[in-house]
């Protein structure tokens, strides 16, 4: 996270400097990206960044987890909306983000982003920074989730049955980026993929 002395910024300078970090991720990827193009960019001297950030991969840390503290805002309201089902959560929200990742104005700098993924940018688009930000919210999410709809008997399978959807959600939108699909083709695909776990791989008639 920023040091203080950045959420201490007037607000015009603070937005002024976002859009100078913004600008320069979506030219290149973090670790090429220059912090000298950045001060120049939010005209501000090249020390009072380390007064705001440690580092530049601080700084687009930063970026993500504002995204991700918006998802989860918006994938709680789905689940009201569908009231507890996770499978139509997820595809609502795929479909959202992928359209405003690939269609978006800032379709370069999620792309960077994607295109480079690591457990770190991970864990800040989910806004899951530290370990146990994603268990605070799993009794949320359980009031919603753990009901008839779904074979998911307790918080422990709950969690990991968020971690298998991120997964393919993730793998699906690098996809996207990679091929460089339309949102109509990688909402296809990656319905095509939640079908096949909501239904389940093995037949129903097997032995196992």
């Amino acid at each position: 996270m920023p040091k203080q002395t950045f959420f201490n910024l007037p607000e015009q300078k603070r937005e002024k400097l976002i859009d100078a970090l913004k600008r320069e991720f979506s030219r290149v990827s973090v670790h090429e990206a220059s912090i000298a193009n950045i001060v120049k960019s939010a005209q501000i001297p090249r020390g009072s960044f380390y007064q705001y950030f440690d580092d530049k991969e601080e700084a687009f840390l930063f970026l993500m987890t504002l995204y991700g503290k918006e998802n989860k805002k918006r994938f709680a309201e789905y689940l009201e909306q569908t009231n507890g089902n996770l499978f139509a959560s997820f595809s609502l929200m795929f479909e959202l983000m992928i359209d405003e990742l690939v269609n978006g104005n800032q379709y370069h700098f999620f792309r960077n982003a994607f295109l480079n993924m690591n457990h770190k940018i991970e864990q800040a688009f989910t806004s899951n920074v530290k370990t146990d930000d994603f268990k605070t919210e799993l009794d949320y999410y359980a009031k919603w989730v753990i009901n008839d709809q779904l074979a998911v008997q307790s918080k422990q399978e709950l969690e990991h049955a968020f971690k298998i959807l991120l997964a393919v959600t993730f793998r699906n939108i690098i996809d996207a980026f990679v091929k460089q699909l339309t949102v109509e083709e990688a909402t296809q695909n990656y319905q095509i993929e939640i079908d096949m776990l909501k239904n389940g791989l093995l037949k129903s008639d097997s032995s196992s």
